[in-house]
């Protein structure tokens, strides 16, 4: 389930319904990648701008691992949104993993937008970030996020600050989670996104296979119920998919974790806990699919998992070397 940085073939988006004057406007399209420290905002920023959950939320750190697509119409544009992993000092193999991923995404986009938590500041990883893409040539956009938490002076010393480090095309002051600036964000880049034809049917809203999606999900809801008890190393595998006669959907799934211990923590006295699990998972998983959901669960032991390449395929994430 590797995902590819390369760009997919524009689609054939001709609509025999579209009305004529439509026809006769250019369309326009492109690749806009979010990056930014973990927790800015990234991935609650590409759910509220696509309308729907695409990427997973939870408050523990690097939640996001691969590259994950949530493509938005707004005018006659289409706008891919690119959300990466958290940039931060990887310290395992995972960690470079990710961070590599974030860096590649951003590189091979048209338009990239930097999220910076504008209650944290610009210390620490966001500071790192910034120093990053100062010689990289692409359309640079600041967002500063969580701006109901702060200041407007506060705000304006940040932009200045961060327009020192790198320069930016353009800053936003936007609250991803209230929505605010949102739509100041889609109308510029349905303005400045370059011509050309769109690379996805105008009803698709993520290229993320549902087993993935479905696994992800799940993966979420293990965070929200065992943030504090479970290490992120966690991974969640989508093992069998079954379409049934009666128009609902068997899936199978796999919690692996790298020690017992972390089974039973998984599990729950009396397996509680990963049946609250599953039963969050399943109601979301059917919610999108809009189908009755049959969702089973195992946990399984698997010791050093972050060491095994077959795992970080599955993830979509090139295996680091060396």
């Amino acid at each position: 389930m590797t995902q590819s940085n390369e760009k997919p073939a524009p689609a054939d988006n001709e609509d025999p319904t579209t009305d004529e004057s439509d026809l006769q406007t250019p369309t326009h399209s492109g690749f806009v990648a979010l990056i930014g420290a973990p927790n800015a905002g990234k991935s609650t920023l590409l759910n509220h701008l696509v309308g729907a959950k695409v990427s997973i939320v939870s408050h523990k750190v690097q939640t996001t691992r691969a590259l994950v697509r949530g493509i938005v119409i707004h005018n006659r544009a289409q706008i891919v949104f690119i959300d990466t992993p958290g940039i931060f000092k990887p310290k395992r193999r995972l960690d470079r993993a990710m961070v590599t991923s974030a860096w590649g995404g951003a590189h091979d986009a048209d338009v990239i937008f930097v999220l910076i938590d504008a209650e944290r500041g610009i210390v620490g990883d966001a500071q790192t970030i910034l120093e990053g893409l100062t010689d990289v040539k692409r359309t640079k956009i600041l967002l500063l996020n969580k701006i109901d938490r702060v200041r407007p002076e506060a705000l304006l010393e940040l932009s200045a600050k961060a327009n020192e480090i790198t320069s930016f095309d353009e800053t936003f002051m936007i609250s991803a989670l209230r929505g605010a600036g949102c739509k100041d964000l889609l109308d510029y880049l349905a303005k400045t996104l370059p011509e050309g034809p769109w690379y996805y049917p105008e009803d698709q809203i993520t290229d993320i296979p549902m087993r993935l999606l479905a696994a992800e999900i799940t993966r979420e809801k293990l965070y929200l119920r065992l943030h504090q008890e479970l290490p992120y190393s966690s991974h969640v595998e989508t093992e069998s998919w079954e379409e049934r006669k009666d128009g609902s959907v068997r899936i199978e799934q796999v919690i692996y974790v790298e020690r017992d211990s972390q089974k039973k923590i998984v599990l729950g006295r009396k397996g509680e806990t990963i049946k609250h699990i599953s039963q969050s998972a399943r109601k979301e998983i059917g919610g999108i699919l809009e189908q009755n959901v049959h969702l089973f669960l195992f946990v399984k032991v698997r010791g050093n998992w972050g060491n095994d390449p077959e795992r970080y395929r599955e993830m979509g994430l090139e295996f680091p070397t060396g």
